[in-house]
C-alpha cells in the first residue's frame, strides 16, 4: 500500500497488499476485477489523481461503487473505487439531490423522504445511484417520469486529461449528452445533481402465481393485453422465477415457479386498474396496497445479498407473445440451464418522450430482461439462443441490464448515437483510457 504524488491521504493498493482483495469485492461474486492499481477514492481529489496517473502511463481506466453492473473481469490497468464518496444533499425547495459517485439509492430515498418527495431510484435500494443514471436509470415509475438521466441538472466529471469539469445542459451540451446514457466511457462522473418529484406515497406490490399450475405463457399474454389498457402514468412488469428448494429461503417459495406483476403507481385509482390481474387464475400472493415511498423496494423484493450471475437484454418494437411465451419454457425451471429470472418491462409513457440525451431506443414499447444465476458461459449457452427468437422485434440492448457482457459493445446504442458518441469520443478520450467498461470505441 502506497500514496501517489501529493495525495497523502489517497489509499492506493496493489495485487497481495492487505486490503486488495476486499477493496475489490461488490455484488457480483461470479467474476472479479484484478487491476494493477485500485485508487480508493474518497473525494474527486482522488479521481482526479487516480486518472492523471493512469493517463501518463497509458493505463485502461475502470470504475466501480457497488459491483452491481460489472462489465466483466478485465484484468490489469487502474480501477477507481468510489464507495468512500457518499455524500447526499437534498435542496427541498429546489426538489433536487446530489449526491457523489459512491451514494446508493436507499440513502437517497430515506434522505429525501422527511420532504415528501423521492428519487427516481429503481427497484434494488443497494445500486449505485450514479453509475445507474448514466446507463439511463428505468425506475419504478419511469413511465410516469421518464429514464433517470433525463432528470439531470449537472454532472462533475473528471475527463482523459484529468481535468474535473462541471457539465450542464448549457455549459457543455456536447458532453452533457454523452455523459447520460454513455455510461463510463467518457470519464469519471463524482457528483450529480438530479431532479426528485413530489411522491410521499404510491400504490403497488404485486400479484403472484403458480407457474406450474398456471401456464407462464398464459399469463404473459394476459398480461400484455392488460398493459393495453393502462395509463401512461401506470409503471409496470412481468416476471417469472424459479425458486431453488433450498432452506434460507422462505417455505412458500422453496421449490415454487412463482410468476408475477409487479405494479408501482401514483394515481387514485389503482385498486380499480389492477383489478383484472387478479382474476388471471389461483392467487399464490397479493401484496398490492397503498404504501409509503421508502417501502418500494418491496415491490420487486430484488436480493440483497452478493451472488454470481450473468445477465442481456432486449429492447422490443413490439411484444410477440408467442415466441415469448416460448422463450419462457426455454429458460424455465424444465430447461435443464441454470436458473434463470424473465421480466418483462412495459415500457412507452414518458419514457417515449426526446430527451438531450443518450439514452437510445426510446421507441421500445417493451423490454426483456434474462439474469441467469451461476457460471458465465453455462448462462450464455441458455440466454444467448433465447433472446434469437425475439431478433427481429430487438431495437437493442439496455446498458442497465448487460450484466458481464462487456465483451458485446454491439446493440447498447442505434448508429446515429453511436456515431455520435464515437465522435464525442474522439474529443474528450483519444487514447480510449475509459475502456475496461461497455466500450464505445473512437471515431476513426
Amino acid at each position: 500500500m502506497n500514496t501517489v504524488d501529493n495525495t497523502a491521504d489517497l489509499l492506493v493498493l496493489r495485487p497481495g497488499d492487505p486490503g486488495y482483495d476486499d477493496e475489490l469485492a461488490g455484488f457480483q461474486t461470479g467474476f472479479a476485477r484484478r487491476p494493477d492499481v485500485v485508487f480508493a477514492a474518497a473525494s474527486a481529489e482522488d479521481v482526479v489523481a487516480a486518472v492523471r496517473y493512469a493517463a501518463e502511463r497509458g493505463l485502461p481506466v475502470g470504475v466501480q461503487a457497488t459491483g452491481h453492473g460489472l462489465p466483466g473481469a478485465f484484468p490489469g490497468g487502474v480501477l477507481v473505487t468510489t464507495r468512500r464518496m457518499d455524500r447526499v444533499s437534498v435542496a427541498p425547495g429546489a426538489r433536487t439531490v446530489r449526491v457523489q459517485a459512491g451514494v446508493r439509492w436507499g440513502q437517497v430515498v430515506a434522505a429525501a423522504e422527511p420532504y415528501g418527495l423521492a428519487p427516481l431510484n429503481g427497484s434494488a435500494p443497494g445500486v449505485g445511484a450514479v453509475s445507474y443514471t448514466l446507463s439511463g436509470g428505468l425506475g419504478i415509475l419511469a413511465r410516469e417520469f421518464g429514464y433517470a438521466a433525463d432528470h439531470v441538472r449537472s454532472l462533475d466529471v473528471v475527463t482523459a486529461d484529468g481535468v474535473l469539469r462541471h457539465v450542464t445542459r448549457d455549459s457543455a451540451p456536447d458532453l452533457y449528452w454523452a455523459l447520460l446514457g454513455g455510461g463510463h466511457n467518457l470519464g469519471v462522473v463524482t457528483e450529480l445533481e438530479i431532479d426528485l418529484v413530489p411522491v410521499r406515497t404510491l400504490y403497488g406490490g404485486s400479484v403472484a402465481f403458480d407457474g406450474r399450475e398456471t401456464d407462464p405463457a398464459a399469463l404473459l399474454r394476459a398480461y400484455e393485453e392488460w398493459t393495453r389498457t393502462v395509463p401512461d402514468g401506470l409503471t409496470s412488469s412481468f416476471a417469472a422465477v424459479p425458486y431453488p428448494d433450498l432452506p434460507a429461503l422462505p417455505p412458500q417459495l422453496r421449490g415454487r415457479y412463482v410468476v408475477s406483476v409487479r405494479v408501482a403507481y401514483t394515481g387514485t385509482d389503482g385498486p380499480e386498474i389492477t383489478a383484472p390481474l387478479r382474476e388471471l387464475g389461483p392467487v399464490l400472493a397479493d401484496s398490492l396496497r397503498e404504501m409509503p415511498y421508502a417501502e418500494s423496494h418491496t415491490i420487486h423484493s430484488d436480493p440483497d445479498f452478493p451472488h454470481a450471475y450473468y445477465g442481456d437484454s432486449a429492447v422490443l418494437s413490439e411484444l410477440d407473445v408467442v415466441r415469448a411465451g416460448e422463450l419462457l419454457a426455454r429458460v424455465g425451471p424444465d430447461s435443464g440451464g441454470p436458473m434463470c429470472v424473465v421480466q418483462v418491462n412495459h415500457l412507452g409513457g414518458a419514457l417515449a418522450r426526446p430527451a438531450p440525451n443518450s439514452v437510445p431506443y426510446r421507441e421500445g414499447r417493451f423490454l426483456v430482461r434474462l439474469l441467469a444465476a451461476g457460471d458465465r458461459e453455462e448462462a450464455r449457452a441458455l440466454l444467448d439462443p433465447a433472446f434469437t427468437l425475439l431478433a427481429d422485434l430487438t431495437l437493442g440492448r439496455a446498458l442497465n441490464f448487460a450484466f458481464g457482457a462487456g465483451d458485446r459493445a454491439e446493440g447498447l446504442y442505434d448508429g446515429e448515437t453511436l456515431k455520435r458518441l464515437a465522435g464525442l469520443k474522439s474529443s474528450y478520450d483519444p487514447a480510449n483510457l475509459f475502456r475496461h467498461n461497455y466500450g464505445v470505441s473512437a471515431a476513426c
